[in-house]
């Protein structure tokens, strides 16, 4: 069995046995998509006050679709799309939407994302960078990204998902999960290089 079979077996197991009353499975759930539905939220949410009660809420919504999840999709996919769609309508009803606009796919997005990648790793592997606390760093100037963005490099990067999955969580097309993935890490780029002199790199 790979890992991918592995894992929808866990999810049908774990699915079966909540639905047959047995609610300490559902907090085995919890336990496995938490930090997944955290980084979400936090990355969308603006309101510090408000996160705790958007993680309560996305967890009873997935509890009360649990019946009608189909396993189109890993459980944990699936419970991430309903926090992207919670967020999105938290956002929607404070009247606070996602500064930016969809864009047609960029056909180009797999080359430059490589060869982004590349001038990002010249300029976070330099000796000096690593004295300044690179982690800090990327940190601090991935959270002052618009929220799609800091969204959009922590599923990708932090939670190593592929664009296939960033694509079902967030119902973009995988061109346009690449596209804007590309002009994340570009802001990010543009960022430390201007909050951080280049010698200072």
């Amino acid at each position: 069995m790979n890992n991918v079979t592995d894992q929808l077996q866990e999810d049908k197991h774990l699915v079966h046995k909540v639905l047959s009353g047995d609610p300490r499975s559902f907090g085995v759930i919890i336990k496995n998509t938490e930090r997944l539905v955290t980084q979400i939220v936090f990355k969308l949410i603006p309101n510090q006050e408000d996160r705790k009660d958007m993680v309560q809420e996305i967890y009873l919504k997935a509890y009360k679709k649990l019946p009608d999840f189909g396993f189109q999709s890993k459980l944990s996919t699936w419970i991430a799309q309903i926090s992207y769609n919670t967020c999105l309508d938290y956002l929607r009803k404070k009247k606070l939407v996602l500064p930016e606009p969809l864009h047609e796919p960029d056909t180009n997005a797999d080359d430059k994302l490589d060869a982004l990648n590349l001038q990002l790793n010249r300029v976070t592997t330099d000796d000096n960078m690593l004295r300044k606390d690179l982690a800090g760093i990327l940190q601090t100037e991935i959270n002052r990204l618009p929220p799609l963005y800091k969204t959009m490099i922590t599923l990708y990067h932090n939670e190593e998902l592929s664009y296939f999955e960033i694509g079902q969580i967030t119902g973009l097309p995988e061109g346009t999960v690449k596209s804007y993935l590309f002009r994340a890490r570009k802001a990010l780029q543009q960022n430390l290089l201007l909050t951080y002199k280049k010698e200072d790199l």
